[in-house]
């Protein structure tokens, strides 16, 4: 009889897959589904009784079954996504594939507890965007989660931008993963609200496995002489560096000990930061972007011990950087090596309306005398209070002169010229009412 059943069974089988292979390839699931309904009402057939008590096929007939409903679901999915919330109907149908609705009631309920936790429609439109399931959730779930979060000091705003940028953090258990993930970092930081900045900078970080990775990688650093208090402010400024592979840190640890910097320096941190970010490659095409410019590799190495940055910018920006600063403002490659803390500044934000703005001033008789570090290194606020609000009682215009400089790099039309290089800026007299002479060294 075992034998029987057996031989049975595997006739079905044979029979199922000349069917799967027999069907037009667009219908297939589909047809497959209805043969197997047909096998189900000959209830006395030993091998669909057979066929479907093995469990691996009871799966595969579950998962015929969500596709021959699914059509239906994905197009009331779509509808809903399009009439709800905005979306085209192109987003709508490319959503719907990885979340189906049924009725209404539980997507609205979602939508409304995020409008009453202070969620803008464009927040939850984005939220549902990056995260589709969440509409699929119920709001029993999702409260306690944000009800934490606003516990441990996120505001409504901040939670709100949080989780339109990290939605999948409400995809994670509350008390396995986000709760003992979030007491490790206030522990590591020493407070919550330090916590929440972490999370703002690094979202991801509290679905993580912290056990494996950042405690390990701390442990690391602490054995290589770095200061628990560099690590927590380093942790603050790079809180991916903690996630990384702990051997791979360990490398570059040892590589970063070896060019001489000082674990005991917050350098030391930064300079771990910028081999992380790079690989070999990486590293290499941007120091033959410094050589271009007619730097030694004994000058870009000095550069990165006094100041990491200068590999932390992409090759790009560093690019633009040293053709805006050598060809436009007549600045050597060697002075920029030496100050190299102006690589990370933003080009259209500072380097380029300042370093215009005091072109200017220069070309108009006023003789200033400044590094890189205090022209660029300095806030929006002392930069207007030495260069523009100082003089404004002899020249009004300096402050709408300064703001033409800002939307002409932000709108990138600045144009550079090339000019030669010069250490020290030659003055001429102009028909001002006023000649200024004064230097910032710092």
């Amino acid at each position: 009889m075992p034998h029987l059943k057996a031989l049975s069974f595997l006739s079905f089988r044979l029979e199922l897959e000349l069917k799967i292979w027999s069907f037009p390839a667009g219908n297939r699931l589909r047809e497959i589904f209805i043969f197997i309904r047909q096998q189900a009402s000959e209830v006395a057939s030993p091998s669909y009784l057979l066929f479907y008590n093995e469990p691996s096929i009871s799966r595969l007939s579950n998962s015929l079954r969500f596709f021959e409903t699914s059509p239906h679901c994905q197009s009331f999915t779509a509808s809903y996504l399009i009439n709800k919330l905005g979306f085209s109907q192109e987003s709508a149908l490319k959503l719907s594939k990885h979340v189906l609705l049924k009725t209404p009631e539980k997507p609205d309920s979602v939508i409304s507890f995020f409008e009453e936790k202070g969620f803008s429609k464009t927040q939850t439109k984005t939220l549902v965007t990056r995260c589709p399931r969440i509409l699929a959730f119920s709001v029993k779930n999702l409260s306690p989660k944000l009800e934490f979060f606003l516990s441990r000091g996120f505001s409504s705003p901040d939670l709100a931008k949080y989780m339109t940028k990290f939605p999948a953090a409400l995809e994670r258990s509350l008390d396995k993963q986000l709760i003992p993930s979030f007491n490790l970092l206030s522990n590591l930081v020493q407070s919550d609200g330090k916590a929440v900045k972490v999370l703002q900078s690094c979202p991801l970080i509290i679905s993580q496995d912290l056990n494996s990775y950042m405690i390990p990688n701390i442990n690391i650093l602490l054995e290589n002489g770095v200061p628990k208090s560099n690590i927590i402010n380093g942790f603050h400024l790079y809180p991916a560096t903690m996630l990384c592979n702990p051997d791979y840190l360990k490398e570059i640890v040892k590589k970063v000990k070896e060019r001489g910097f000082n674990p005991l320096e917050l350098r030391f941190l930064h300079a771990v930061v910028a081999v992380r970010q790079n690989g070999k490659s990486n590293w290499e095409s941007k120091f033959d972007v410094y050589k271009k410019w007619g730097l030694s590799e004994k000058q870009i190495w000095e550069a990165f011990r006094k100041y990491p940055c200068v590999m932390e910018a992409s090759k790009e920006k560093i690019a633009k950087i040293m053709e805006f600063l050598v060809n436009t403002m007549g600045i050597e490659p060697s002075a920029i090596a030496n100050q190299g803390s102006v690589i990370r500044q933003g080009l259209e934000k500072n380097i380029v309306p300042r370093g215009l703005f005091v072109q200017d001033l220069i070309s108009n008789g006023l003789a200033i005398k400044f590094t890189l570090s205090s022209l660029f290194d300095i806030s929006e606020q002392l930069f207007l209070k030495r260069f523009v609000y100082r003089f404004q009682d002899r020249v009004p215009q300096l402050l709408q002169l300064y703001k033409q400089k800002v939307n002409v790099a932000a709108g990138g039309k600045y144009k550079t010229q090339r000019i030669p290089w010069r250490s020290k800026y030659k003055t001429q007299r102009i028909p001002w009412r006023f000649q200024y002479s004064f230097q910032f060294d710092s």
